[in-house]
């Protein structure tokens, strides 16, 4: 879908990122209805009844072809010169103008035959383990690892961490202390919450950076029947820019990675509503820097099965979040800054 936007797919696709990553403010509004007395049963029915609705959508609108990228084989784009004839209705004098006329245009589906060729080409180029096996997915892969069990843990461990800010440790808390933990318990994490809505705002940022000054760069595929002038100034490569926007937009999340750790460590209940923010906004960023990354490097053909593999180590990674909180409610007493 973000291909139908040409120099701007990184902003749409960071904008599909984050509203999925914003669905998660839905079980705000599950616990409000819970607590309004509505039953759990009847609520998990109508969800799944919206998750029903959802698999249809897919089988009834998605395409039957993909859509071709600027950088498609498929897609290409022709400049030619026509001369549009005009006529002085007074003089009866007859003018040509030349007018440069753009087109884009997709070529038709190849053949079967032709099309398993290509693939079979464009695949021997580079081999799959290649990519897989280079520094770059391998520290990409490390990082999301890391990134996703302290987002995932931040959250599983937050009431537990909210719990511990307000009674700072102690395991005998009395009956008015319990009270306040609940009701901040209650407070701090329905603003957490709400704080997912800032992933549908800020994500369209992060992806602004990936396709910055994109328009600049010269087309790979770009048929142009007139020769080029001389004068113009040279353009940017479009796979150096789109290299240098991913590194940015990576470094600029892992800036704000760190940011939420040291922010998280801090003594101090109102400061903590920042770490919500920079942990929504972290969630959002990360995928859309990590999905950038991978379409600036590898092939075209590579980029669903190296996002497959970061997914899939990246969730088996985040396992490790259960033995983390029973660690943390057992041993370390429930104490959330070990």
């Amino acid at each position: 879908l973000p291909n139908m936007f040409g120099n701007l797919r990184s902003t749409i696709l960071s904008l599909m990122i984050g509203s999925y990553a914003s669905s998660a403010v839905t079980f705000l509004g599950i616990k409000l209805i819970y607590d309004l007395g509505v039953s759990f049963r009847l609520i998990m029915w109508v969800w799944t009844g919206l998750a029903c609705i959802v698999i249809l959508n897919c089988f009834l609108n998605w395409p039957g072809e993909s859509f071709p990228a600027p950088e498609d084989s498929r897609y290409t784009k022709t400049m030619r010169m026509n001369g549009v004839v005009t006529e002085d209705r007074i003089t009866g004098d007859r003018y040509i103008t030349n007018v440069m006329i753009m087109e884009d245009t997709v070529s038709p589906k190849p053949q079967e035959s032709e099309k398993r060729h290509s693939e079979s080409t464009s695949k021997a180029a580079v081999p799959i383990c290649q990519s897989v096996c280079s520094p770059i997915f391998l520290w990409s892969v490390l990082v999301m690892a890391i990134t996703q069990l302290r987002l995932i843990f931040f959250m599983g461990a937050m009431n537990k961490m909210i719990e511990f800010l307000v009674t700072h440790g102690d395991p005998n808390p009395g009956l008015e202390l319990r009270k306040e933990v609940e009701d901040q318990v209650a407070f701090y994490s329905s603003i957490f919450g709400m704080m997912q809505l800032l992933c549908l705002v800020t994500c369209p940022m992060i992806g602004y950076v990936m396709d910055w000054r994109m328009k600049e760069c010269e087309e790979e595929h770009v048929n142009i029947s007139t020769s080029k002038s001389n004068s113009s100034p040279p353009k940017r490569d479009r796979k150096i820019q789109k290299l240098s926007n991913a590194i940015r937009a990576f470094i600029f999340t892992n800036f704000l990675l760190v940011m939420f750790g040291v922010i998280s460590l801090i003594d101090n209940l109102p400061i903590q509503v920042l770490s919500f923010a920079l942990h929504t906004v972290v969630r959002g960023f990360i995928h859309s820097c990590c999905g950038g990354l991978y379409a600036a490097v590898y092939p075209a053909n590579h980029f669903g099965t190296l996002t497959g593999f970061q997914s899939t180590i990246s969730a088996a990674f985040a396992l490790l979040q259960q033995p983390l909180f029973i660690l943390m409610v057992g041993y370390l007493g429930g104490n959330p800054y070990w």
